[in-house]
């Protein structure tokens, strides 16, 4: 069955110290995509972060970046989802990935946390339910685990900055038909794109 999107939520950790870092991607390809929509992302203290309704493909949409730390983002989540009753099914996170290297963007329907705070956080937020949609932001892997926390924690190299800001781009492009719930052509179309 082809879900389509109500909400999509961009990760990251609030303030200037921690913005342009690789933990922040998710929240920069919301906010990307709030600028290029003309939709300023406004405080709702209620939803626990910044927020704005667009529309993509016809579709009506609502943006969301939490304004709490990375591991209680599903605060933010939970409480507007409730709100507006919206289903995890209809919920698309989007989120830096260790596993992918810079440049590299993919669509993923549902999955557990890969040790992602953010993402471990909106699970339990949801009621133990890992049946959103994710679009993942590769981020390259520092090469050990015990480097992780710092490494996410910084600004990427000036090459890896540009790669990452490639990436959402492309993923942006194929955002309409993922919204219509047409993730087969969204991932294809991704997939390829990033091939040439």
């Amino acid at each position: 069955m082809e879900t389509p999107v109500d909400l999509i939520v961009g990760l990251g950790n609030p303030g200037p110290k921690y913005h342009l870092t690789r933990h922040n991607a998710g929240a920069e390809l919301v906010r990307t995509l709030a600028s290029a929509l003309n939709s300023p992302l406004k405080p709702e203290s209620k939803f626990f972060g910044e927020t704005t309704r667009v529309t993509i493909g016809g579709r009506d949409v609502r943006l969301l970046i939490p304004s709490t730390f990375m591991n209680k983002s599903g605060q933010a989540v939970a409480a507007m989802a409730k709100f507006y009753q919206i289903a995890p099914q209809g919920i698309l996170v989007v989120h830096d990935e260790l596993d992918l290297d810079p440049g590299t963007a993919r669509f993923k329907l549902a999955g557990g946390h890969g040790g992602h705070n953010g993402l471990r956080d909106i699970i339990k937020s949801l009621g133990n339910s890992a049946e959103f949609a994710r679009l993942r932001l590769g981020i390259g892997h520092p090469g050990a685990a015990a480097l992780v926390t710092d490494y996410v924690l910084k600004k990427p190299s000036p090459d890896d900055h540009e790669l990452i800001n490639s990436s959402i781009q492309k993923a942006l492009d194929y955002l309409p038909p993922a919204v219509d719930g047409h993730w087969e052509k969204a991932m294809n179309g991704l997939h390829r794109a990033e091939a040439l």
